[in-house]
C-alpha cells in the first residue's frame, strides 16, 4: 500500500547517478508516480513482518527514515516499519518521517509539520469517524441535499440532548433501539434496550431504531467491514483492500455483542 516516501529519497533519485536510480526502479519498496513518473512512493509490504527479508529493510536504514508513535500502542505499526527499516525516535523528538499517533493534533503542530513528515490523521477527520459527528453532518447533509439522497441511517438520537424527542419517538414505536457511545470502537459499550430507563444519560451516547427482519447469516445478524486507505481528500484518492471481514452478533437483549468473524473477499474492478 503506497504511503510516505522521504524527500532525501526523491533527490536521491533525481541524481545522474543512474546506477542507483536503477536500483530503485527495480525495489519492492518503491513505486514512481507523478508526471515522468519521478515521484518515489514507499509501499509497505505486511510479509515483511514474517520474512524479515534484508532488502525491505534496506530502503529504510539506507535513508535513514524513522518514525514515532505517541499516545497509543501500536505494536503492529511498529513491526511493520522496523520491517522495512525505520528506526523509531521519542515521542518528543521533531526529527521523524512519520508520526503515528492515537489522537488528532492541533492546528498549529500540523503548520509546523515539513514536507518530508506526515502523519495518520487528516486534519478534523473525527468528523466522519466520531458516530455523533457522523450522525449530524448525515442530517445537515439531508438538510442540504434532500432526505431521499441520504436516508442512509436508521432514526436515530444524540442523546441526552434529544432524550425527549426520542422519549416522544419511542411512545409511537416500542421497537427494540440499539445504543452506542459516540466515540468508541469494535463493538464496545453497544447493547439494546427494549425500554427508555434501560439506558444511562451519565455520557453522550447515539440511539438507533433496530432494523427490523434484517438480512442474516444463519440465522444471525452481521455487519459488513470494507477496510480503505484514504491518502488524500482534494483530490480524493482511496485505496479498497482487497479482503474484508463480515462480523455474526449473537445478541442478548440488555447486554453486549458476542460477535464471531468470517473472512469476505472483495473484487476491486
Amino acid at each position: 500500500m503506497p504511503v510516505v516516501m522521504a524527500r532525501d529519497l526523491e533527490e536521491t533519485a533525481s541524481s545522474s547517478e543512474d546506477e542507483e536510480v536503477i536500483s530503485q526502479e527495480d525495489h519492492p519498496c518503491i513505486m514512481w508516480t507523478g508526471g515522468c513518473r519521478r515521484i518515489p512512493v514507499l509501499v509497505f509490504h505486511a510479509d515483511a513482518i514474517l520474512t524479515k527479508d534484508n532488502n525491505i529493510r534496506v530502503i529504510g536504514e539506507r535513508y535513514h527514515l524513522s518514525y514515532k508513535i505517541v499516545r497509543t500502542d501500536s505494536r503492529l505499526v511498529r513491526s511493520i516499519l522496523t520491517a522495512h527499516g525505520f528506526h523509531e525516535v521519542h515521542p518528543s523528538s521533531t526529527d521523524y518521517n512519520l508520526m503515528w499517533t492515537g489522537s488528532h493534533l492541533k492546528p498549529f503542530l500540523l503548520r509546523t509539520l515539513s514536507e518530508a513528515q506526515k502523519v495518520n490523521h487528516f486534519p478534523r477527520s473525527y468528523e466522519l469517524t466520531r458516530k455523533d459527528r457522523l450522525y449530524k453532518n448525515i442530517i445537515r447533509m439531508q438538510h442540504t441535499h434532500g432526505f431521499k439522497a441520504f436516508h442512509i441511517l436508521p432514526q436515530t438520537f444524540l442523546l441526552p440532548a434529544e432524550y425527549a424527542e426520542f422519549c416522544n419517538s419511542y411512545s409511537k414505536d416500542r421497537g427494540p433501539w440499539i445504543v452506542k457511545p459516540v466515540a468508541s470502537s469494535r463493538g464496545r459499550g453497544v447493547y439494546l434496550i427494549n425500554n427508555p430507563n434501560q439506558i444511562s444519560l451519565e455520557e453522550n451516547i447515539l440511539v438507533s431504531r433496530y432494523i427490523n427482519n434484517p438480512l442474516l447469516i444463519d440465522d444471525f445478524k452481521f455487519d459488513v467491514r470494507l477496510y480503505v486507505l484514504v491518502t488524500s481528500y482534494d483530490p480524493l484518492v482511496i485505496y479498497l483492500y482487497e479482503e474484508g471481514l463480515a462480523r455474526k452478533h449473537n445478541w442478548k437483549m440488555g447486554n453486549t455483542m458476542d460477535k464471531r468473524r468470517l473472512p469476505i473477499y472483495v473484487q476491486v474492478l
